[in-house]
């Protein structure tokens, strides 16, 4: 399973695109604005979306996307998402006013897009991959998702705070690639916590969580573009004094747009 990091910033600047993630050329995790940079014949092989959640960094590429390729489908393209996303997606952006109305145009019959609803703990099966709709903690209703081909699991935490309850259903998954936001540094920790995001203090108290024995390659994505520096160097001071027990180390990287996987 191939993962492309189209975008993972959590706000735009040159080079800075925001969360989306294209899994084999065919589901888009997210649609923030690093869709654009995908060609019209590659948007036109996305036949599935998976949403965390209905805020604009995460979505913003959705109506415009599905207006460059509308033309060039045979099928709906398929949205998973969330009840609330659904919602808020149809109330505020597809409402004949913001955008038109995908889901019943050129016919309620035949849509550009068709939704999806998914609800956190279902199991399901999407273009022969399986995926799991996983908690997380924010402002709206949101979530996260594991991934998987059959091997190891491609886990993205979506938009969260602490998340006990994630952190249990890993310790139970075979995790292959673990990528989870810090959006601010531990200056802005106040902020943080009032928006519902992670910054490095809260990154290490979440990771303390993970249990003996599960090692693998934990990627830091959804960074603020002027804070990115501040965020990895705390990180880097917080695995170098080991905050997360005795004898527990943790493999910490940037992630970086254009980067791709295989799972």
């Amino acid at each position: 399973m191939k993962v492309r990091v189209l975008g993972c910033s959590g706000a735009i600047a040159k080079d800075c695109k925001t969360t989306s993630f294209l899994i084999d050329g065919s589901i888009l995790v997210d649609a923030g604005t690093g869709v654009g940079d995908l060609t019209l014949e590659e948007m036109g092989r996305i036949d599935a979306v998976l949403l965390t959640h209905s805020h604009l960094d995460h979505v913003a590429a959705l109506p415009l996307m599905v207006d460059a390729i509308a033309a060039q489908r045979k099928e709906p393209l398929k949205v998973y998402a969330l009840g609330g996303t659904i919602a808020a997606l149809k109330q505020h952006i597809f409402n004949n006013i913001i955008w038109p109305d995908f889901t019943c145009i050129p016919s309620p019959e035949a849509p550009f897009i068709r939704f999806e609803e998914i609800r956190v703990g279902q199991s399901l099966e999407v273009l022969g991959k399986q995926v799991e709709v996983l908690p997380a903690v924010h402002t709206v209703a949101a979530a996260g998702f594991s991934i998987s081909a059959g091997g190891g699991c491609w886990v993205f935490t979506g938009d969260t705070e602490r998340n006990p309850a994630l952190w249990k259903r890993l310790n139970q998954l075979n995790v292959a690639m673990l990528v989870i936001e810090t959006a601010f540094s531990n200056r802005e920790r106040e902020l943080a916590r009032r928006s519902l995001h992670l910054s490095p203090t809260a990154l290490a108290e979440e990771l303390d969580t993970i249990a003996k024995g599960q090692n693998y390659p934990i990627y830091i994505t959804h960074t603020k573009p002027a804070e990115t520096e501040l965020i990895m160097a705390e990180i880097q001071r917080f695995d170098q004094t080991q905050p997360f027990g005795p004898n527990v180390t943790h493999d910490i990287r940037w992630l970086r747009i254009g980067q791709e996987f295989e799972i």
